[in-house]
Formats: C-alpha cells, structure tokens, sequence
C-alpha cells in the first residue's frame, strides 16, 4: 500500500518553481494565507507579484519555511498539481480531453431583471445581481471584489468589500487592469464579515479550491461562494498613458465605461465611442497574464462574462451544485432572466477557442495535465 508523500513544500520552492519561473499571476494568495505575515505584494503597475519582507536568509528562502511551515504553497493555483487537486475537490475528477473550457453542468444566457442593476453592471449585470440576491438570501455577508481607487475617473482598480447593495453597485463594472482582490479579506475580517463571496480573474478563481485541497486553514473557510470571470488578460496600468493618450489622445479622466469585443471599447464623456485594435494593447500584457492557462475561471461556482452577439446580456457557465442552486432559485423567483446558451452558439465557440489559446500558454516544462486536450506538436 502507498502512503502519500508528507508536503514540505515552502517559499524557497514557490519563488523558484512559481514566481521566478513566470507562473505567478499575482493572485495574492499566498500573500493572504501566511501566517507569519511575511509575504508582501506590490499592487502597482509592473508589479503585481509577492515578495518575502524577510532577508535572514535571502528572498528566495525563508525562515518559517526552513522550519517546516508550508502554507505559502498549499495556497497557490500555479504551483505542482494544482488543476487537478482543484478539478477533484470540486468535481470529484479530473478534466476530460473535451473539457478545455473546464468542467461544467450548463451553458446559459442570462441578465438582471431589475433596470438599475443591469444599467450598472457590465454586460447582463449578472454578478451584481448574484451578490444583491446572495447577501439578502443568507448565502454571504459580503464579496472580495473591486473598486476604482480614489477618483472614479482614474481607472485604477483596487481589491475591496462590497456587503450591500450600494456598494456592489459601486464596484460593478470591468476594468482591465489586474486587482488582486483576495486581498481584500483582511478588510472583511475588520468588518466582521464570516461568510464572503470571492469575485476574481480566473487566476483568483482557483484559489480556494486549491486552498480547501490542501487543507490550508482558517483563512479559506469564510470564502463560500466563488463567482469567476472569463478573462484572457489583463493589461499594465501604463496602457493608459503609453496607447490611449499618447497616440489616441484619451484622457483617462474623461473615459466613463470601457469593454472588450474583439476590439478595445472606451466611451468618453462627451458622449464618444472609440475602438482600438487588441493587437495595438499586447506590449501591454501585464507579465503575470502570459502563461496564464484559464481562460474560462474553471474553478468557480458560476463563471461569467459578455462574450457573443448580445451585448446585453452575460454568457453564464454553472459549474458546481451550489452554482446550479443559485442560478436555479434566482431564475424562480424572477432575479434574472435566463435562456439556454444554445441560442449564441458563436459565444460557446468563442469560448472554447479562448480557452484553448490561454491554455496553450501554459508551458511545456510546468504540469503537463494542464495542457490535456491541446493538440500538441510533434
């Protein structure tokens, strides 16, 4: 009989296998779950990425580590077996060659029905209307999600709590610059907030999955609700400055709503629209976004996003029984307005050629189960 090998795993193998390799995508979790506060992280332009703030033995190593504490790398979505320690906690199997979008139960089209709460939101308003709706069911307290920092008009996403509806209307819309808002759960536990709602690039989206599979603790047990969205990158906050003003003369003041279909979207307050070309943004794909596999937020409850023809309206994937038991009641009762997926079949082809394109980023060296699926070259 086998027995499984003990984890000893700490910082000195997650910066050199994880961070220093290029795997890190700056979810912060292994910020959030140390428990001797001794990794730090740089949310800012060119960054975002963890650092160790103690130097006895260098950045690259640490003393609790060398003393067997290990939750820095129970905590990370990138490090070892990940994807399928996640797939078998949430799923109880791995992902099937045809599963490239990840594992799912359904595929629909849904938007909010109340008017303000889909003005708001981006796309079908459906995650604010998810978090409205879970908040005055009992299912949450509060959600781990985004906000502008300071004026609104400044575009500079920060991690924050939302634990009403004002404020979930507050933090609706998308951003395209990178919040790691797993770290705003220092923030709820200041608020006295015990049952949180996670809203996170795909890249946050499996970390607590990961987390419960690796028995990382106490940190990962207010998050109950893991809501994903579908993100093929995310871009330097420089893009503002270096492409929008400087050859587009864009203010970032001026820019009231932005979106991505195929081109970049930006509406001005003058009532402007502008597109421009995605080839145009690359040189400003944030570092941690380039061998990123998950397009689709595999490992969330429900994943989401507006891709497909109708722009009103959010292509909804329900993942695990919780995700369907939300969805389903909230369709009951009237909250949101949903039809069957099949009705956009170019959505569901874009999404699965998304999802194959980030997942082919996943290099060859790292886990291979990551790249199952793929037609790899011979």
């Amino acid at each position: 009989m086998s027995t499984k090998t003990r984890w000893s795993f700490q910082w000195k193998e997650l910066h050199a296998e994880v961070i220093q390799s290029g795997l890190c995508t700056g979810c912060a979790g292994c910020v959030i779950s140390c428990p001797h506060d001794v990794i730090g992280y740089h949310h800012r332009e060119g960054e975002y990425r963890p650092f160790h703030l103690e130097d006895e033995l260098g950045p690259d190593n640490c003393l609790h580590g060398e003393k067997g504490c290990t939750t820095c790398t129970r905590a990370c979505p990138r490090f070892r077996d990940w994807e399928p320690e996640a797939n078998e906690h949430l799923f109880g199997h791995e992902r099937a060659d045809d599963d490239v979008a990840g594992i799912y139960s359904d595929i629909m089209l849904t938007r909010a029905s109340d008017d303000m709460v889909h003005r708001m939101g981006q796309d079908g308003g459906l995650v604010s209307a998810i978090l409205i709706w879970a908040m005055e069911e009992g299912y949450i307290d509060g959600a781990l999600t985004s906000f502008l920092d300071g004026e609104a008009s400044d575009w500079r996403a920060k991690p924050g709590v939302a634990a009403n509806r004002d404020e979930v209307l507050a933090s609706a819309g998308s951003r395209y610059t990178y919040s790691a808002n797993t770290l705003a759960i220092d923030e709820a536990r200041e608020r006295g907030l015990e049952k949180l709602a996670l809203v996170g690039m795909s890249c946050q989206s499996s970390v607590p999955p990961v987390m419960w599979h690796r028995k990382v603790g106490k940190i990962s047990k207010p998050i109950v609700f893991n809501l994903g969205l579908l993100c093929s990158k995310t871009f330097d906050d420089a893009i503002f400055e270096e492409l929008f003003w400087a050859k587009y003369g864009l203010e970032r003041a001026e820019m009231v709503k932005m979106n991505i279909k195929g081109v970049f979207q930006i509406w001005t307050r003058d009532g402007g629209y502008h597109e421009i070309n995605l080839k145009e943004c690359h040189d400003w794909t944030r570092e941690g976004c380039t061998h990123c596999p998950d397009f689709a937020a595999e490992h969330a409850d429900i994943s989401c996003g507006g891709i497909g023809k109708h722009s009103d309206w959010t292509l909804t994937i329900v993942r695990t029984d919780l995700g369907r038991e939300i969805i389903s009641r909230m369709i009951a009762d009237g909250s949101i307005i949903a039809k069957p997926g099949d009705e956009d079949p170019g959505a569901i082809a874009l999404m699965r050629k998304l999802a194959e394109k980030s997942r082919a980023r996943w290099p060859q060296w790292a886990n291979p189960d990551v790249r199952v699926g793929l037609p790899e070259k011979r």
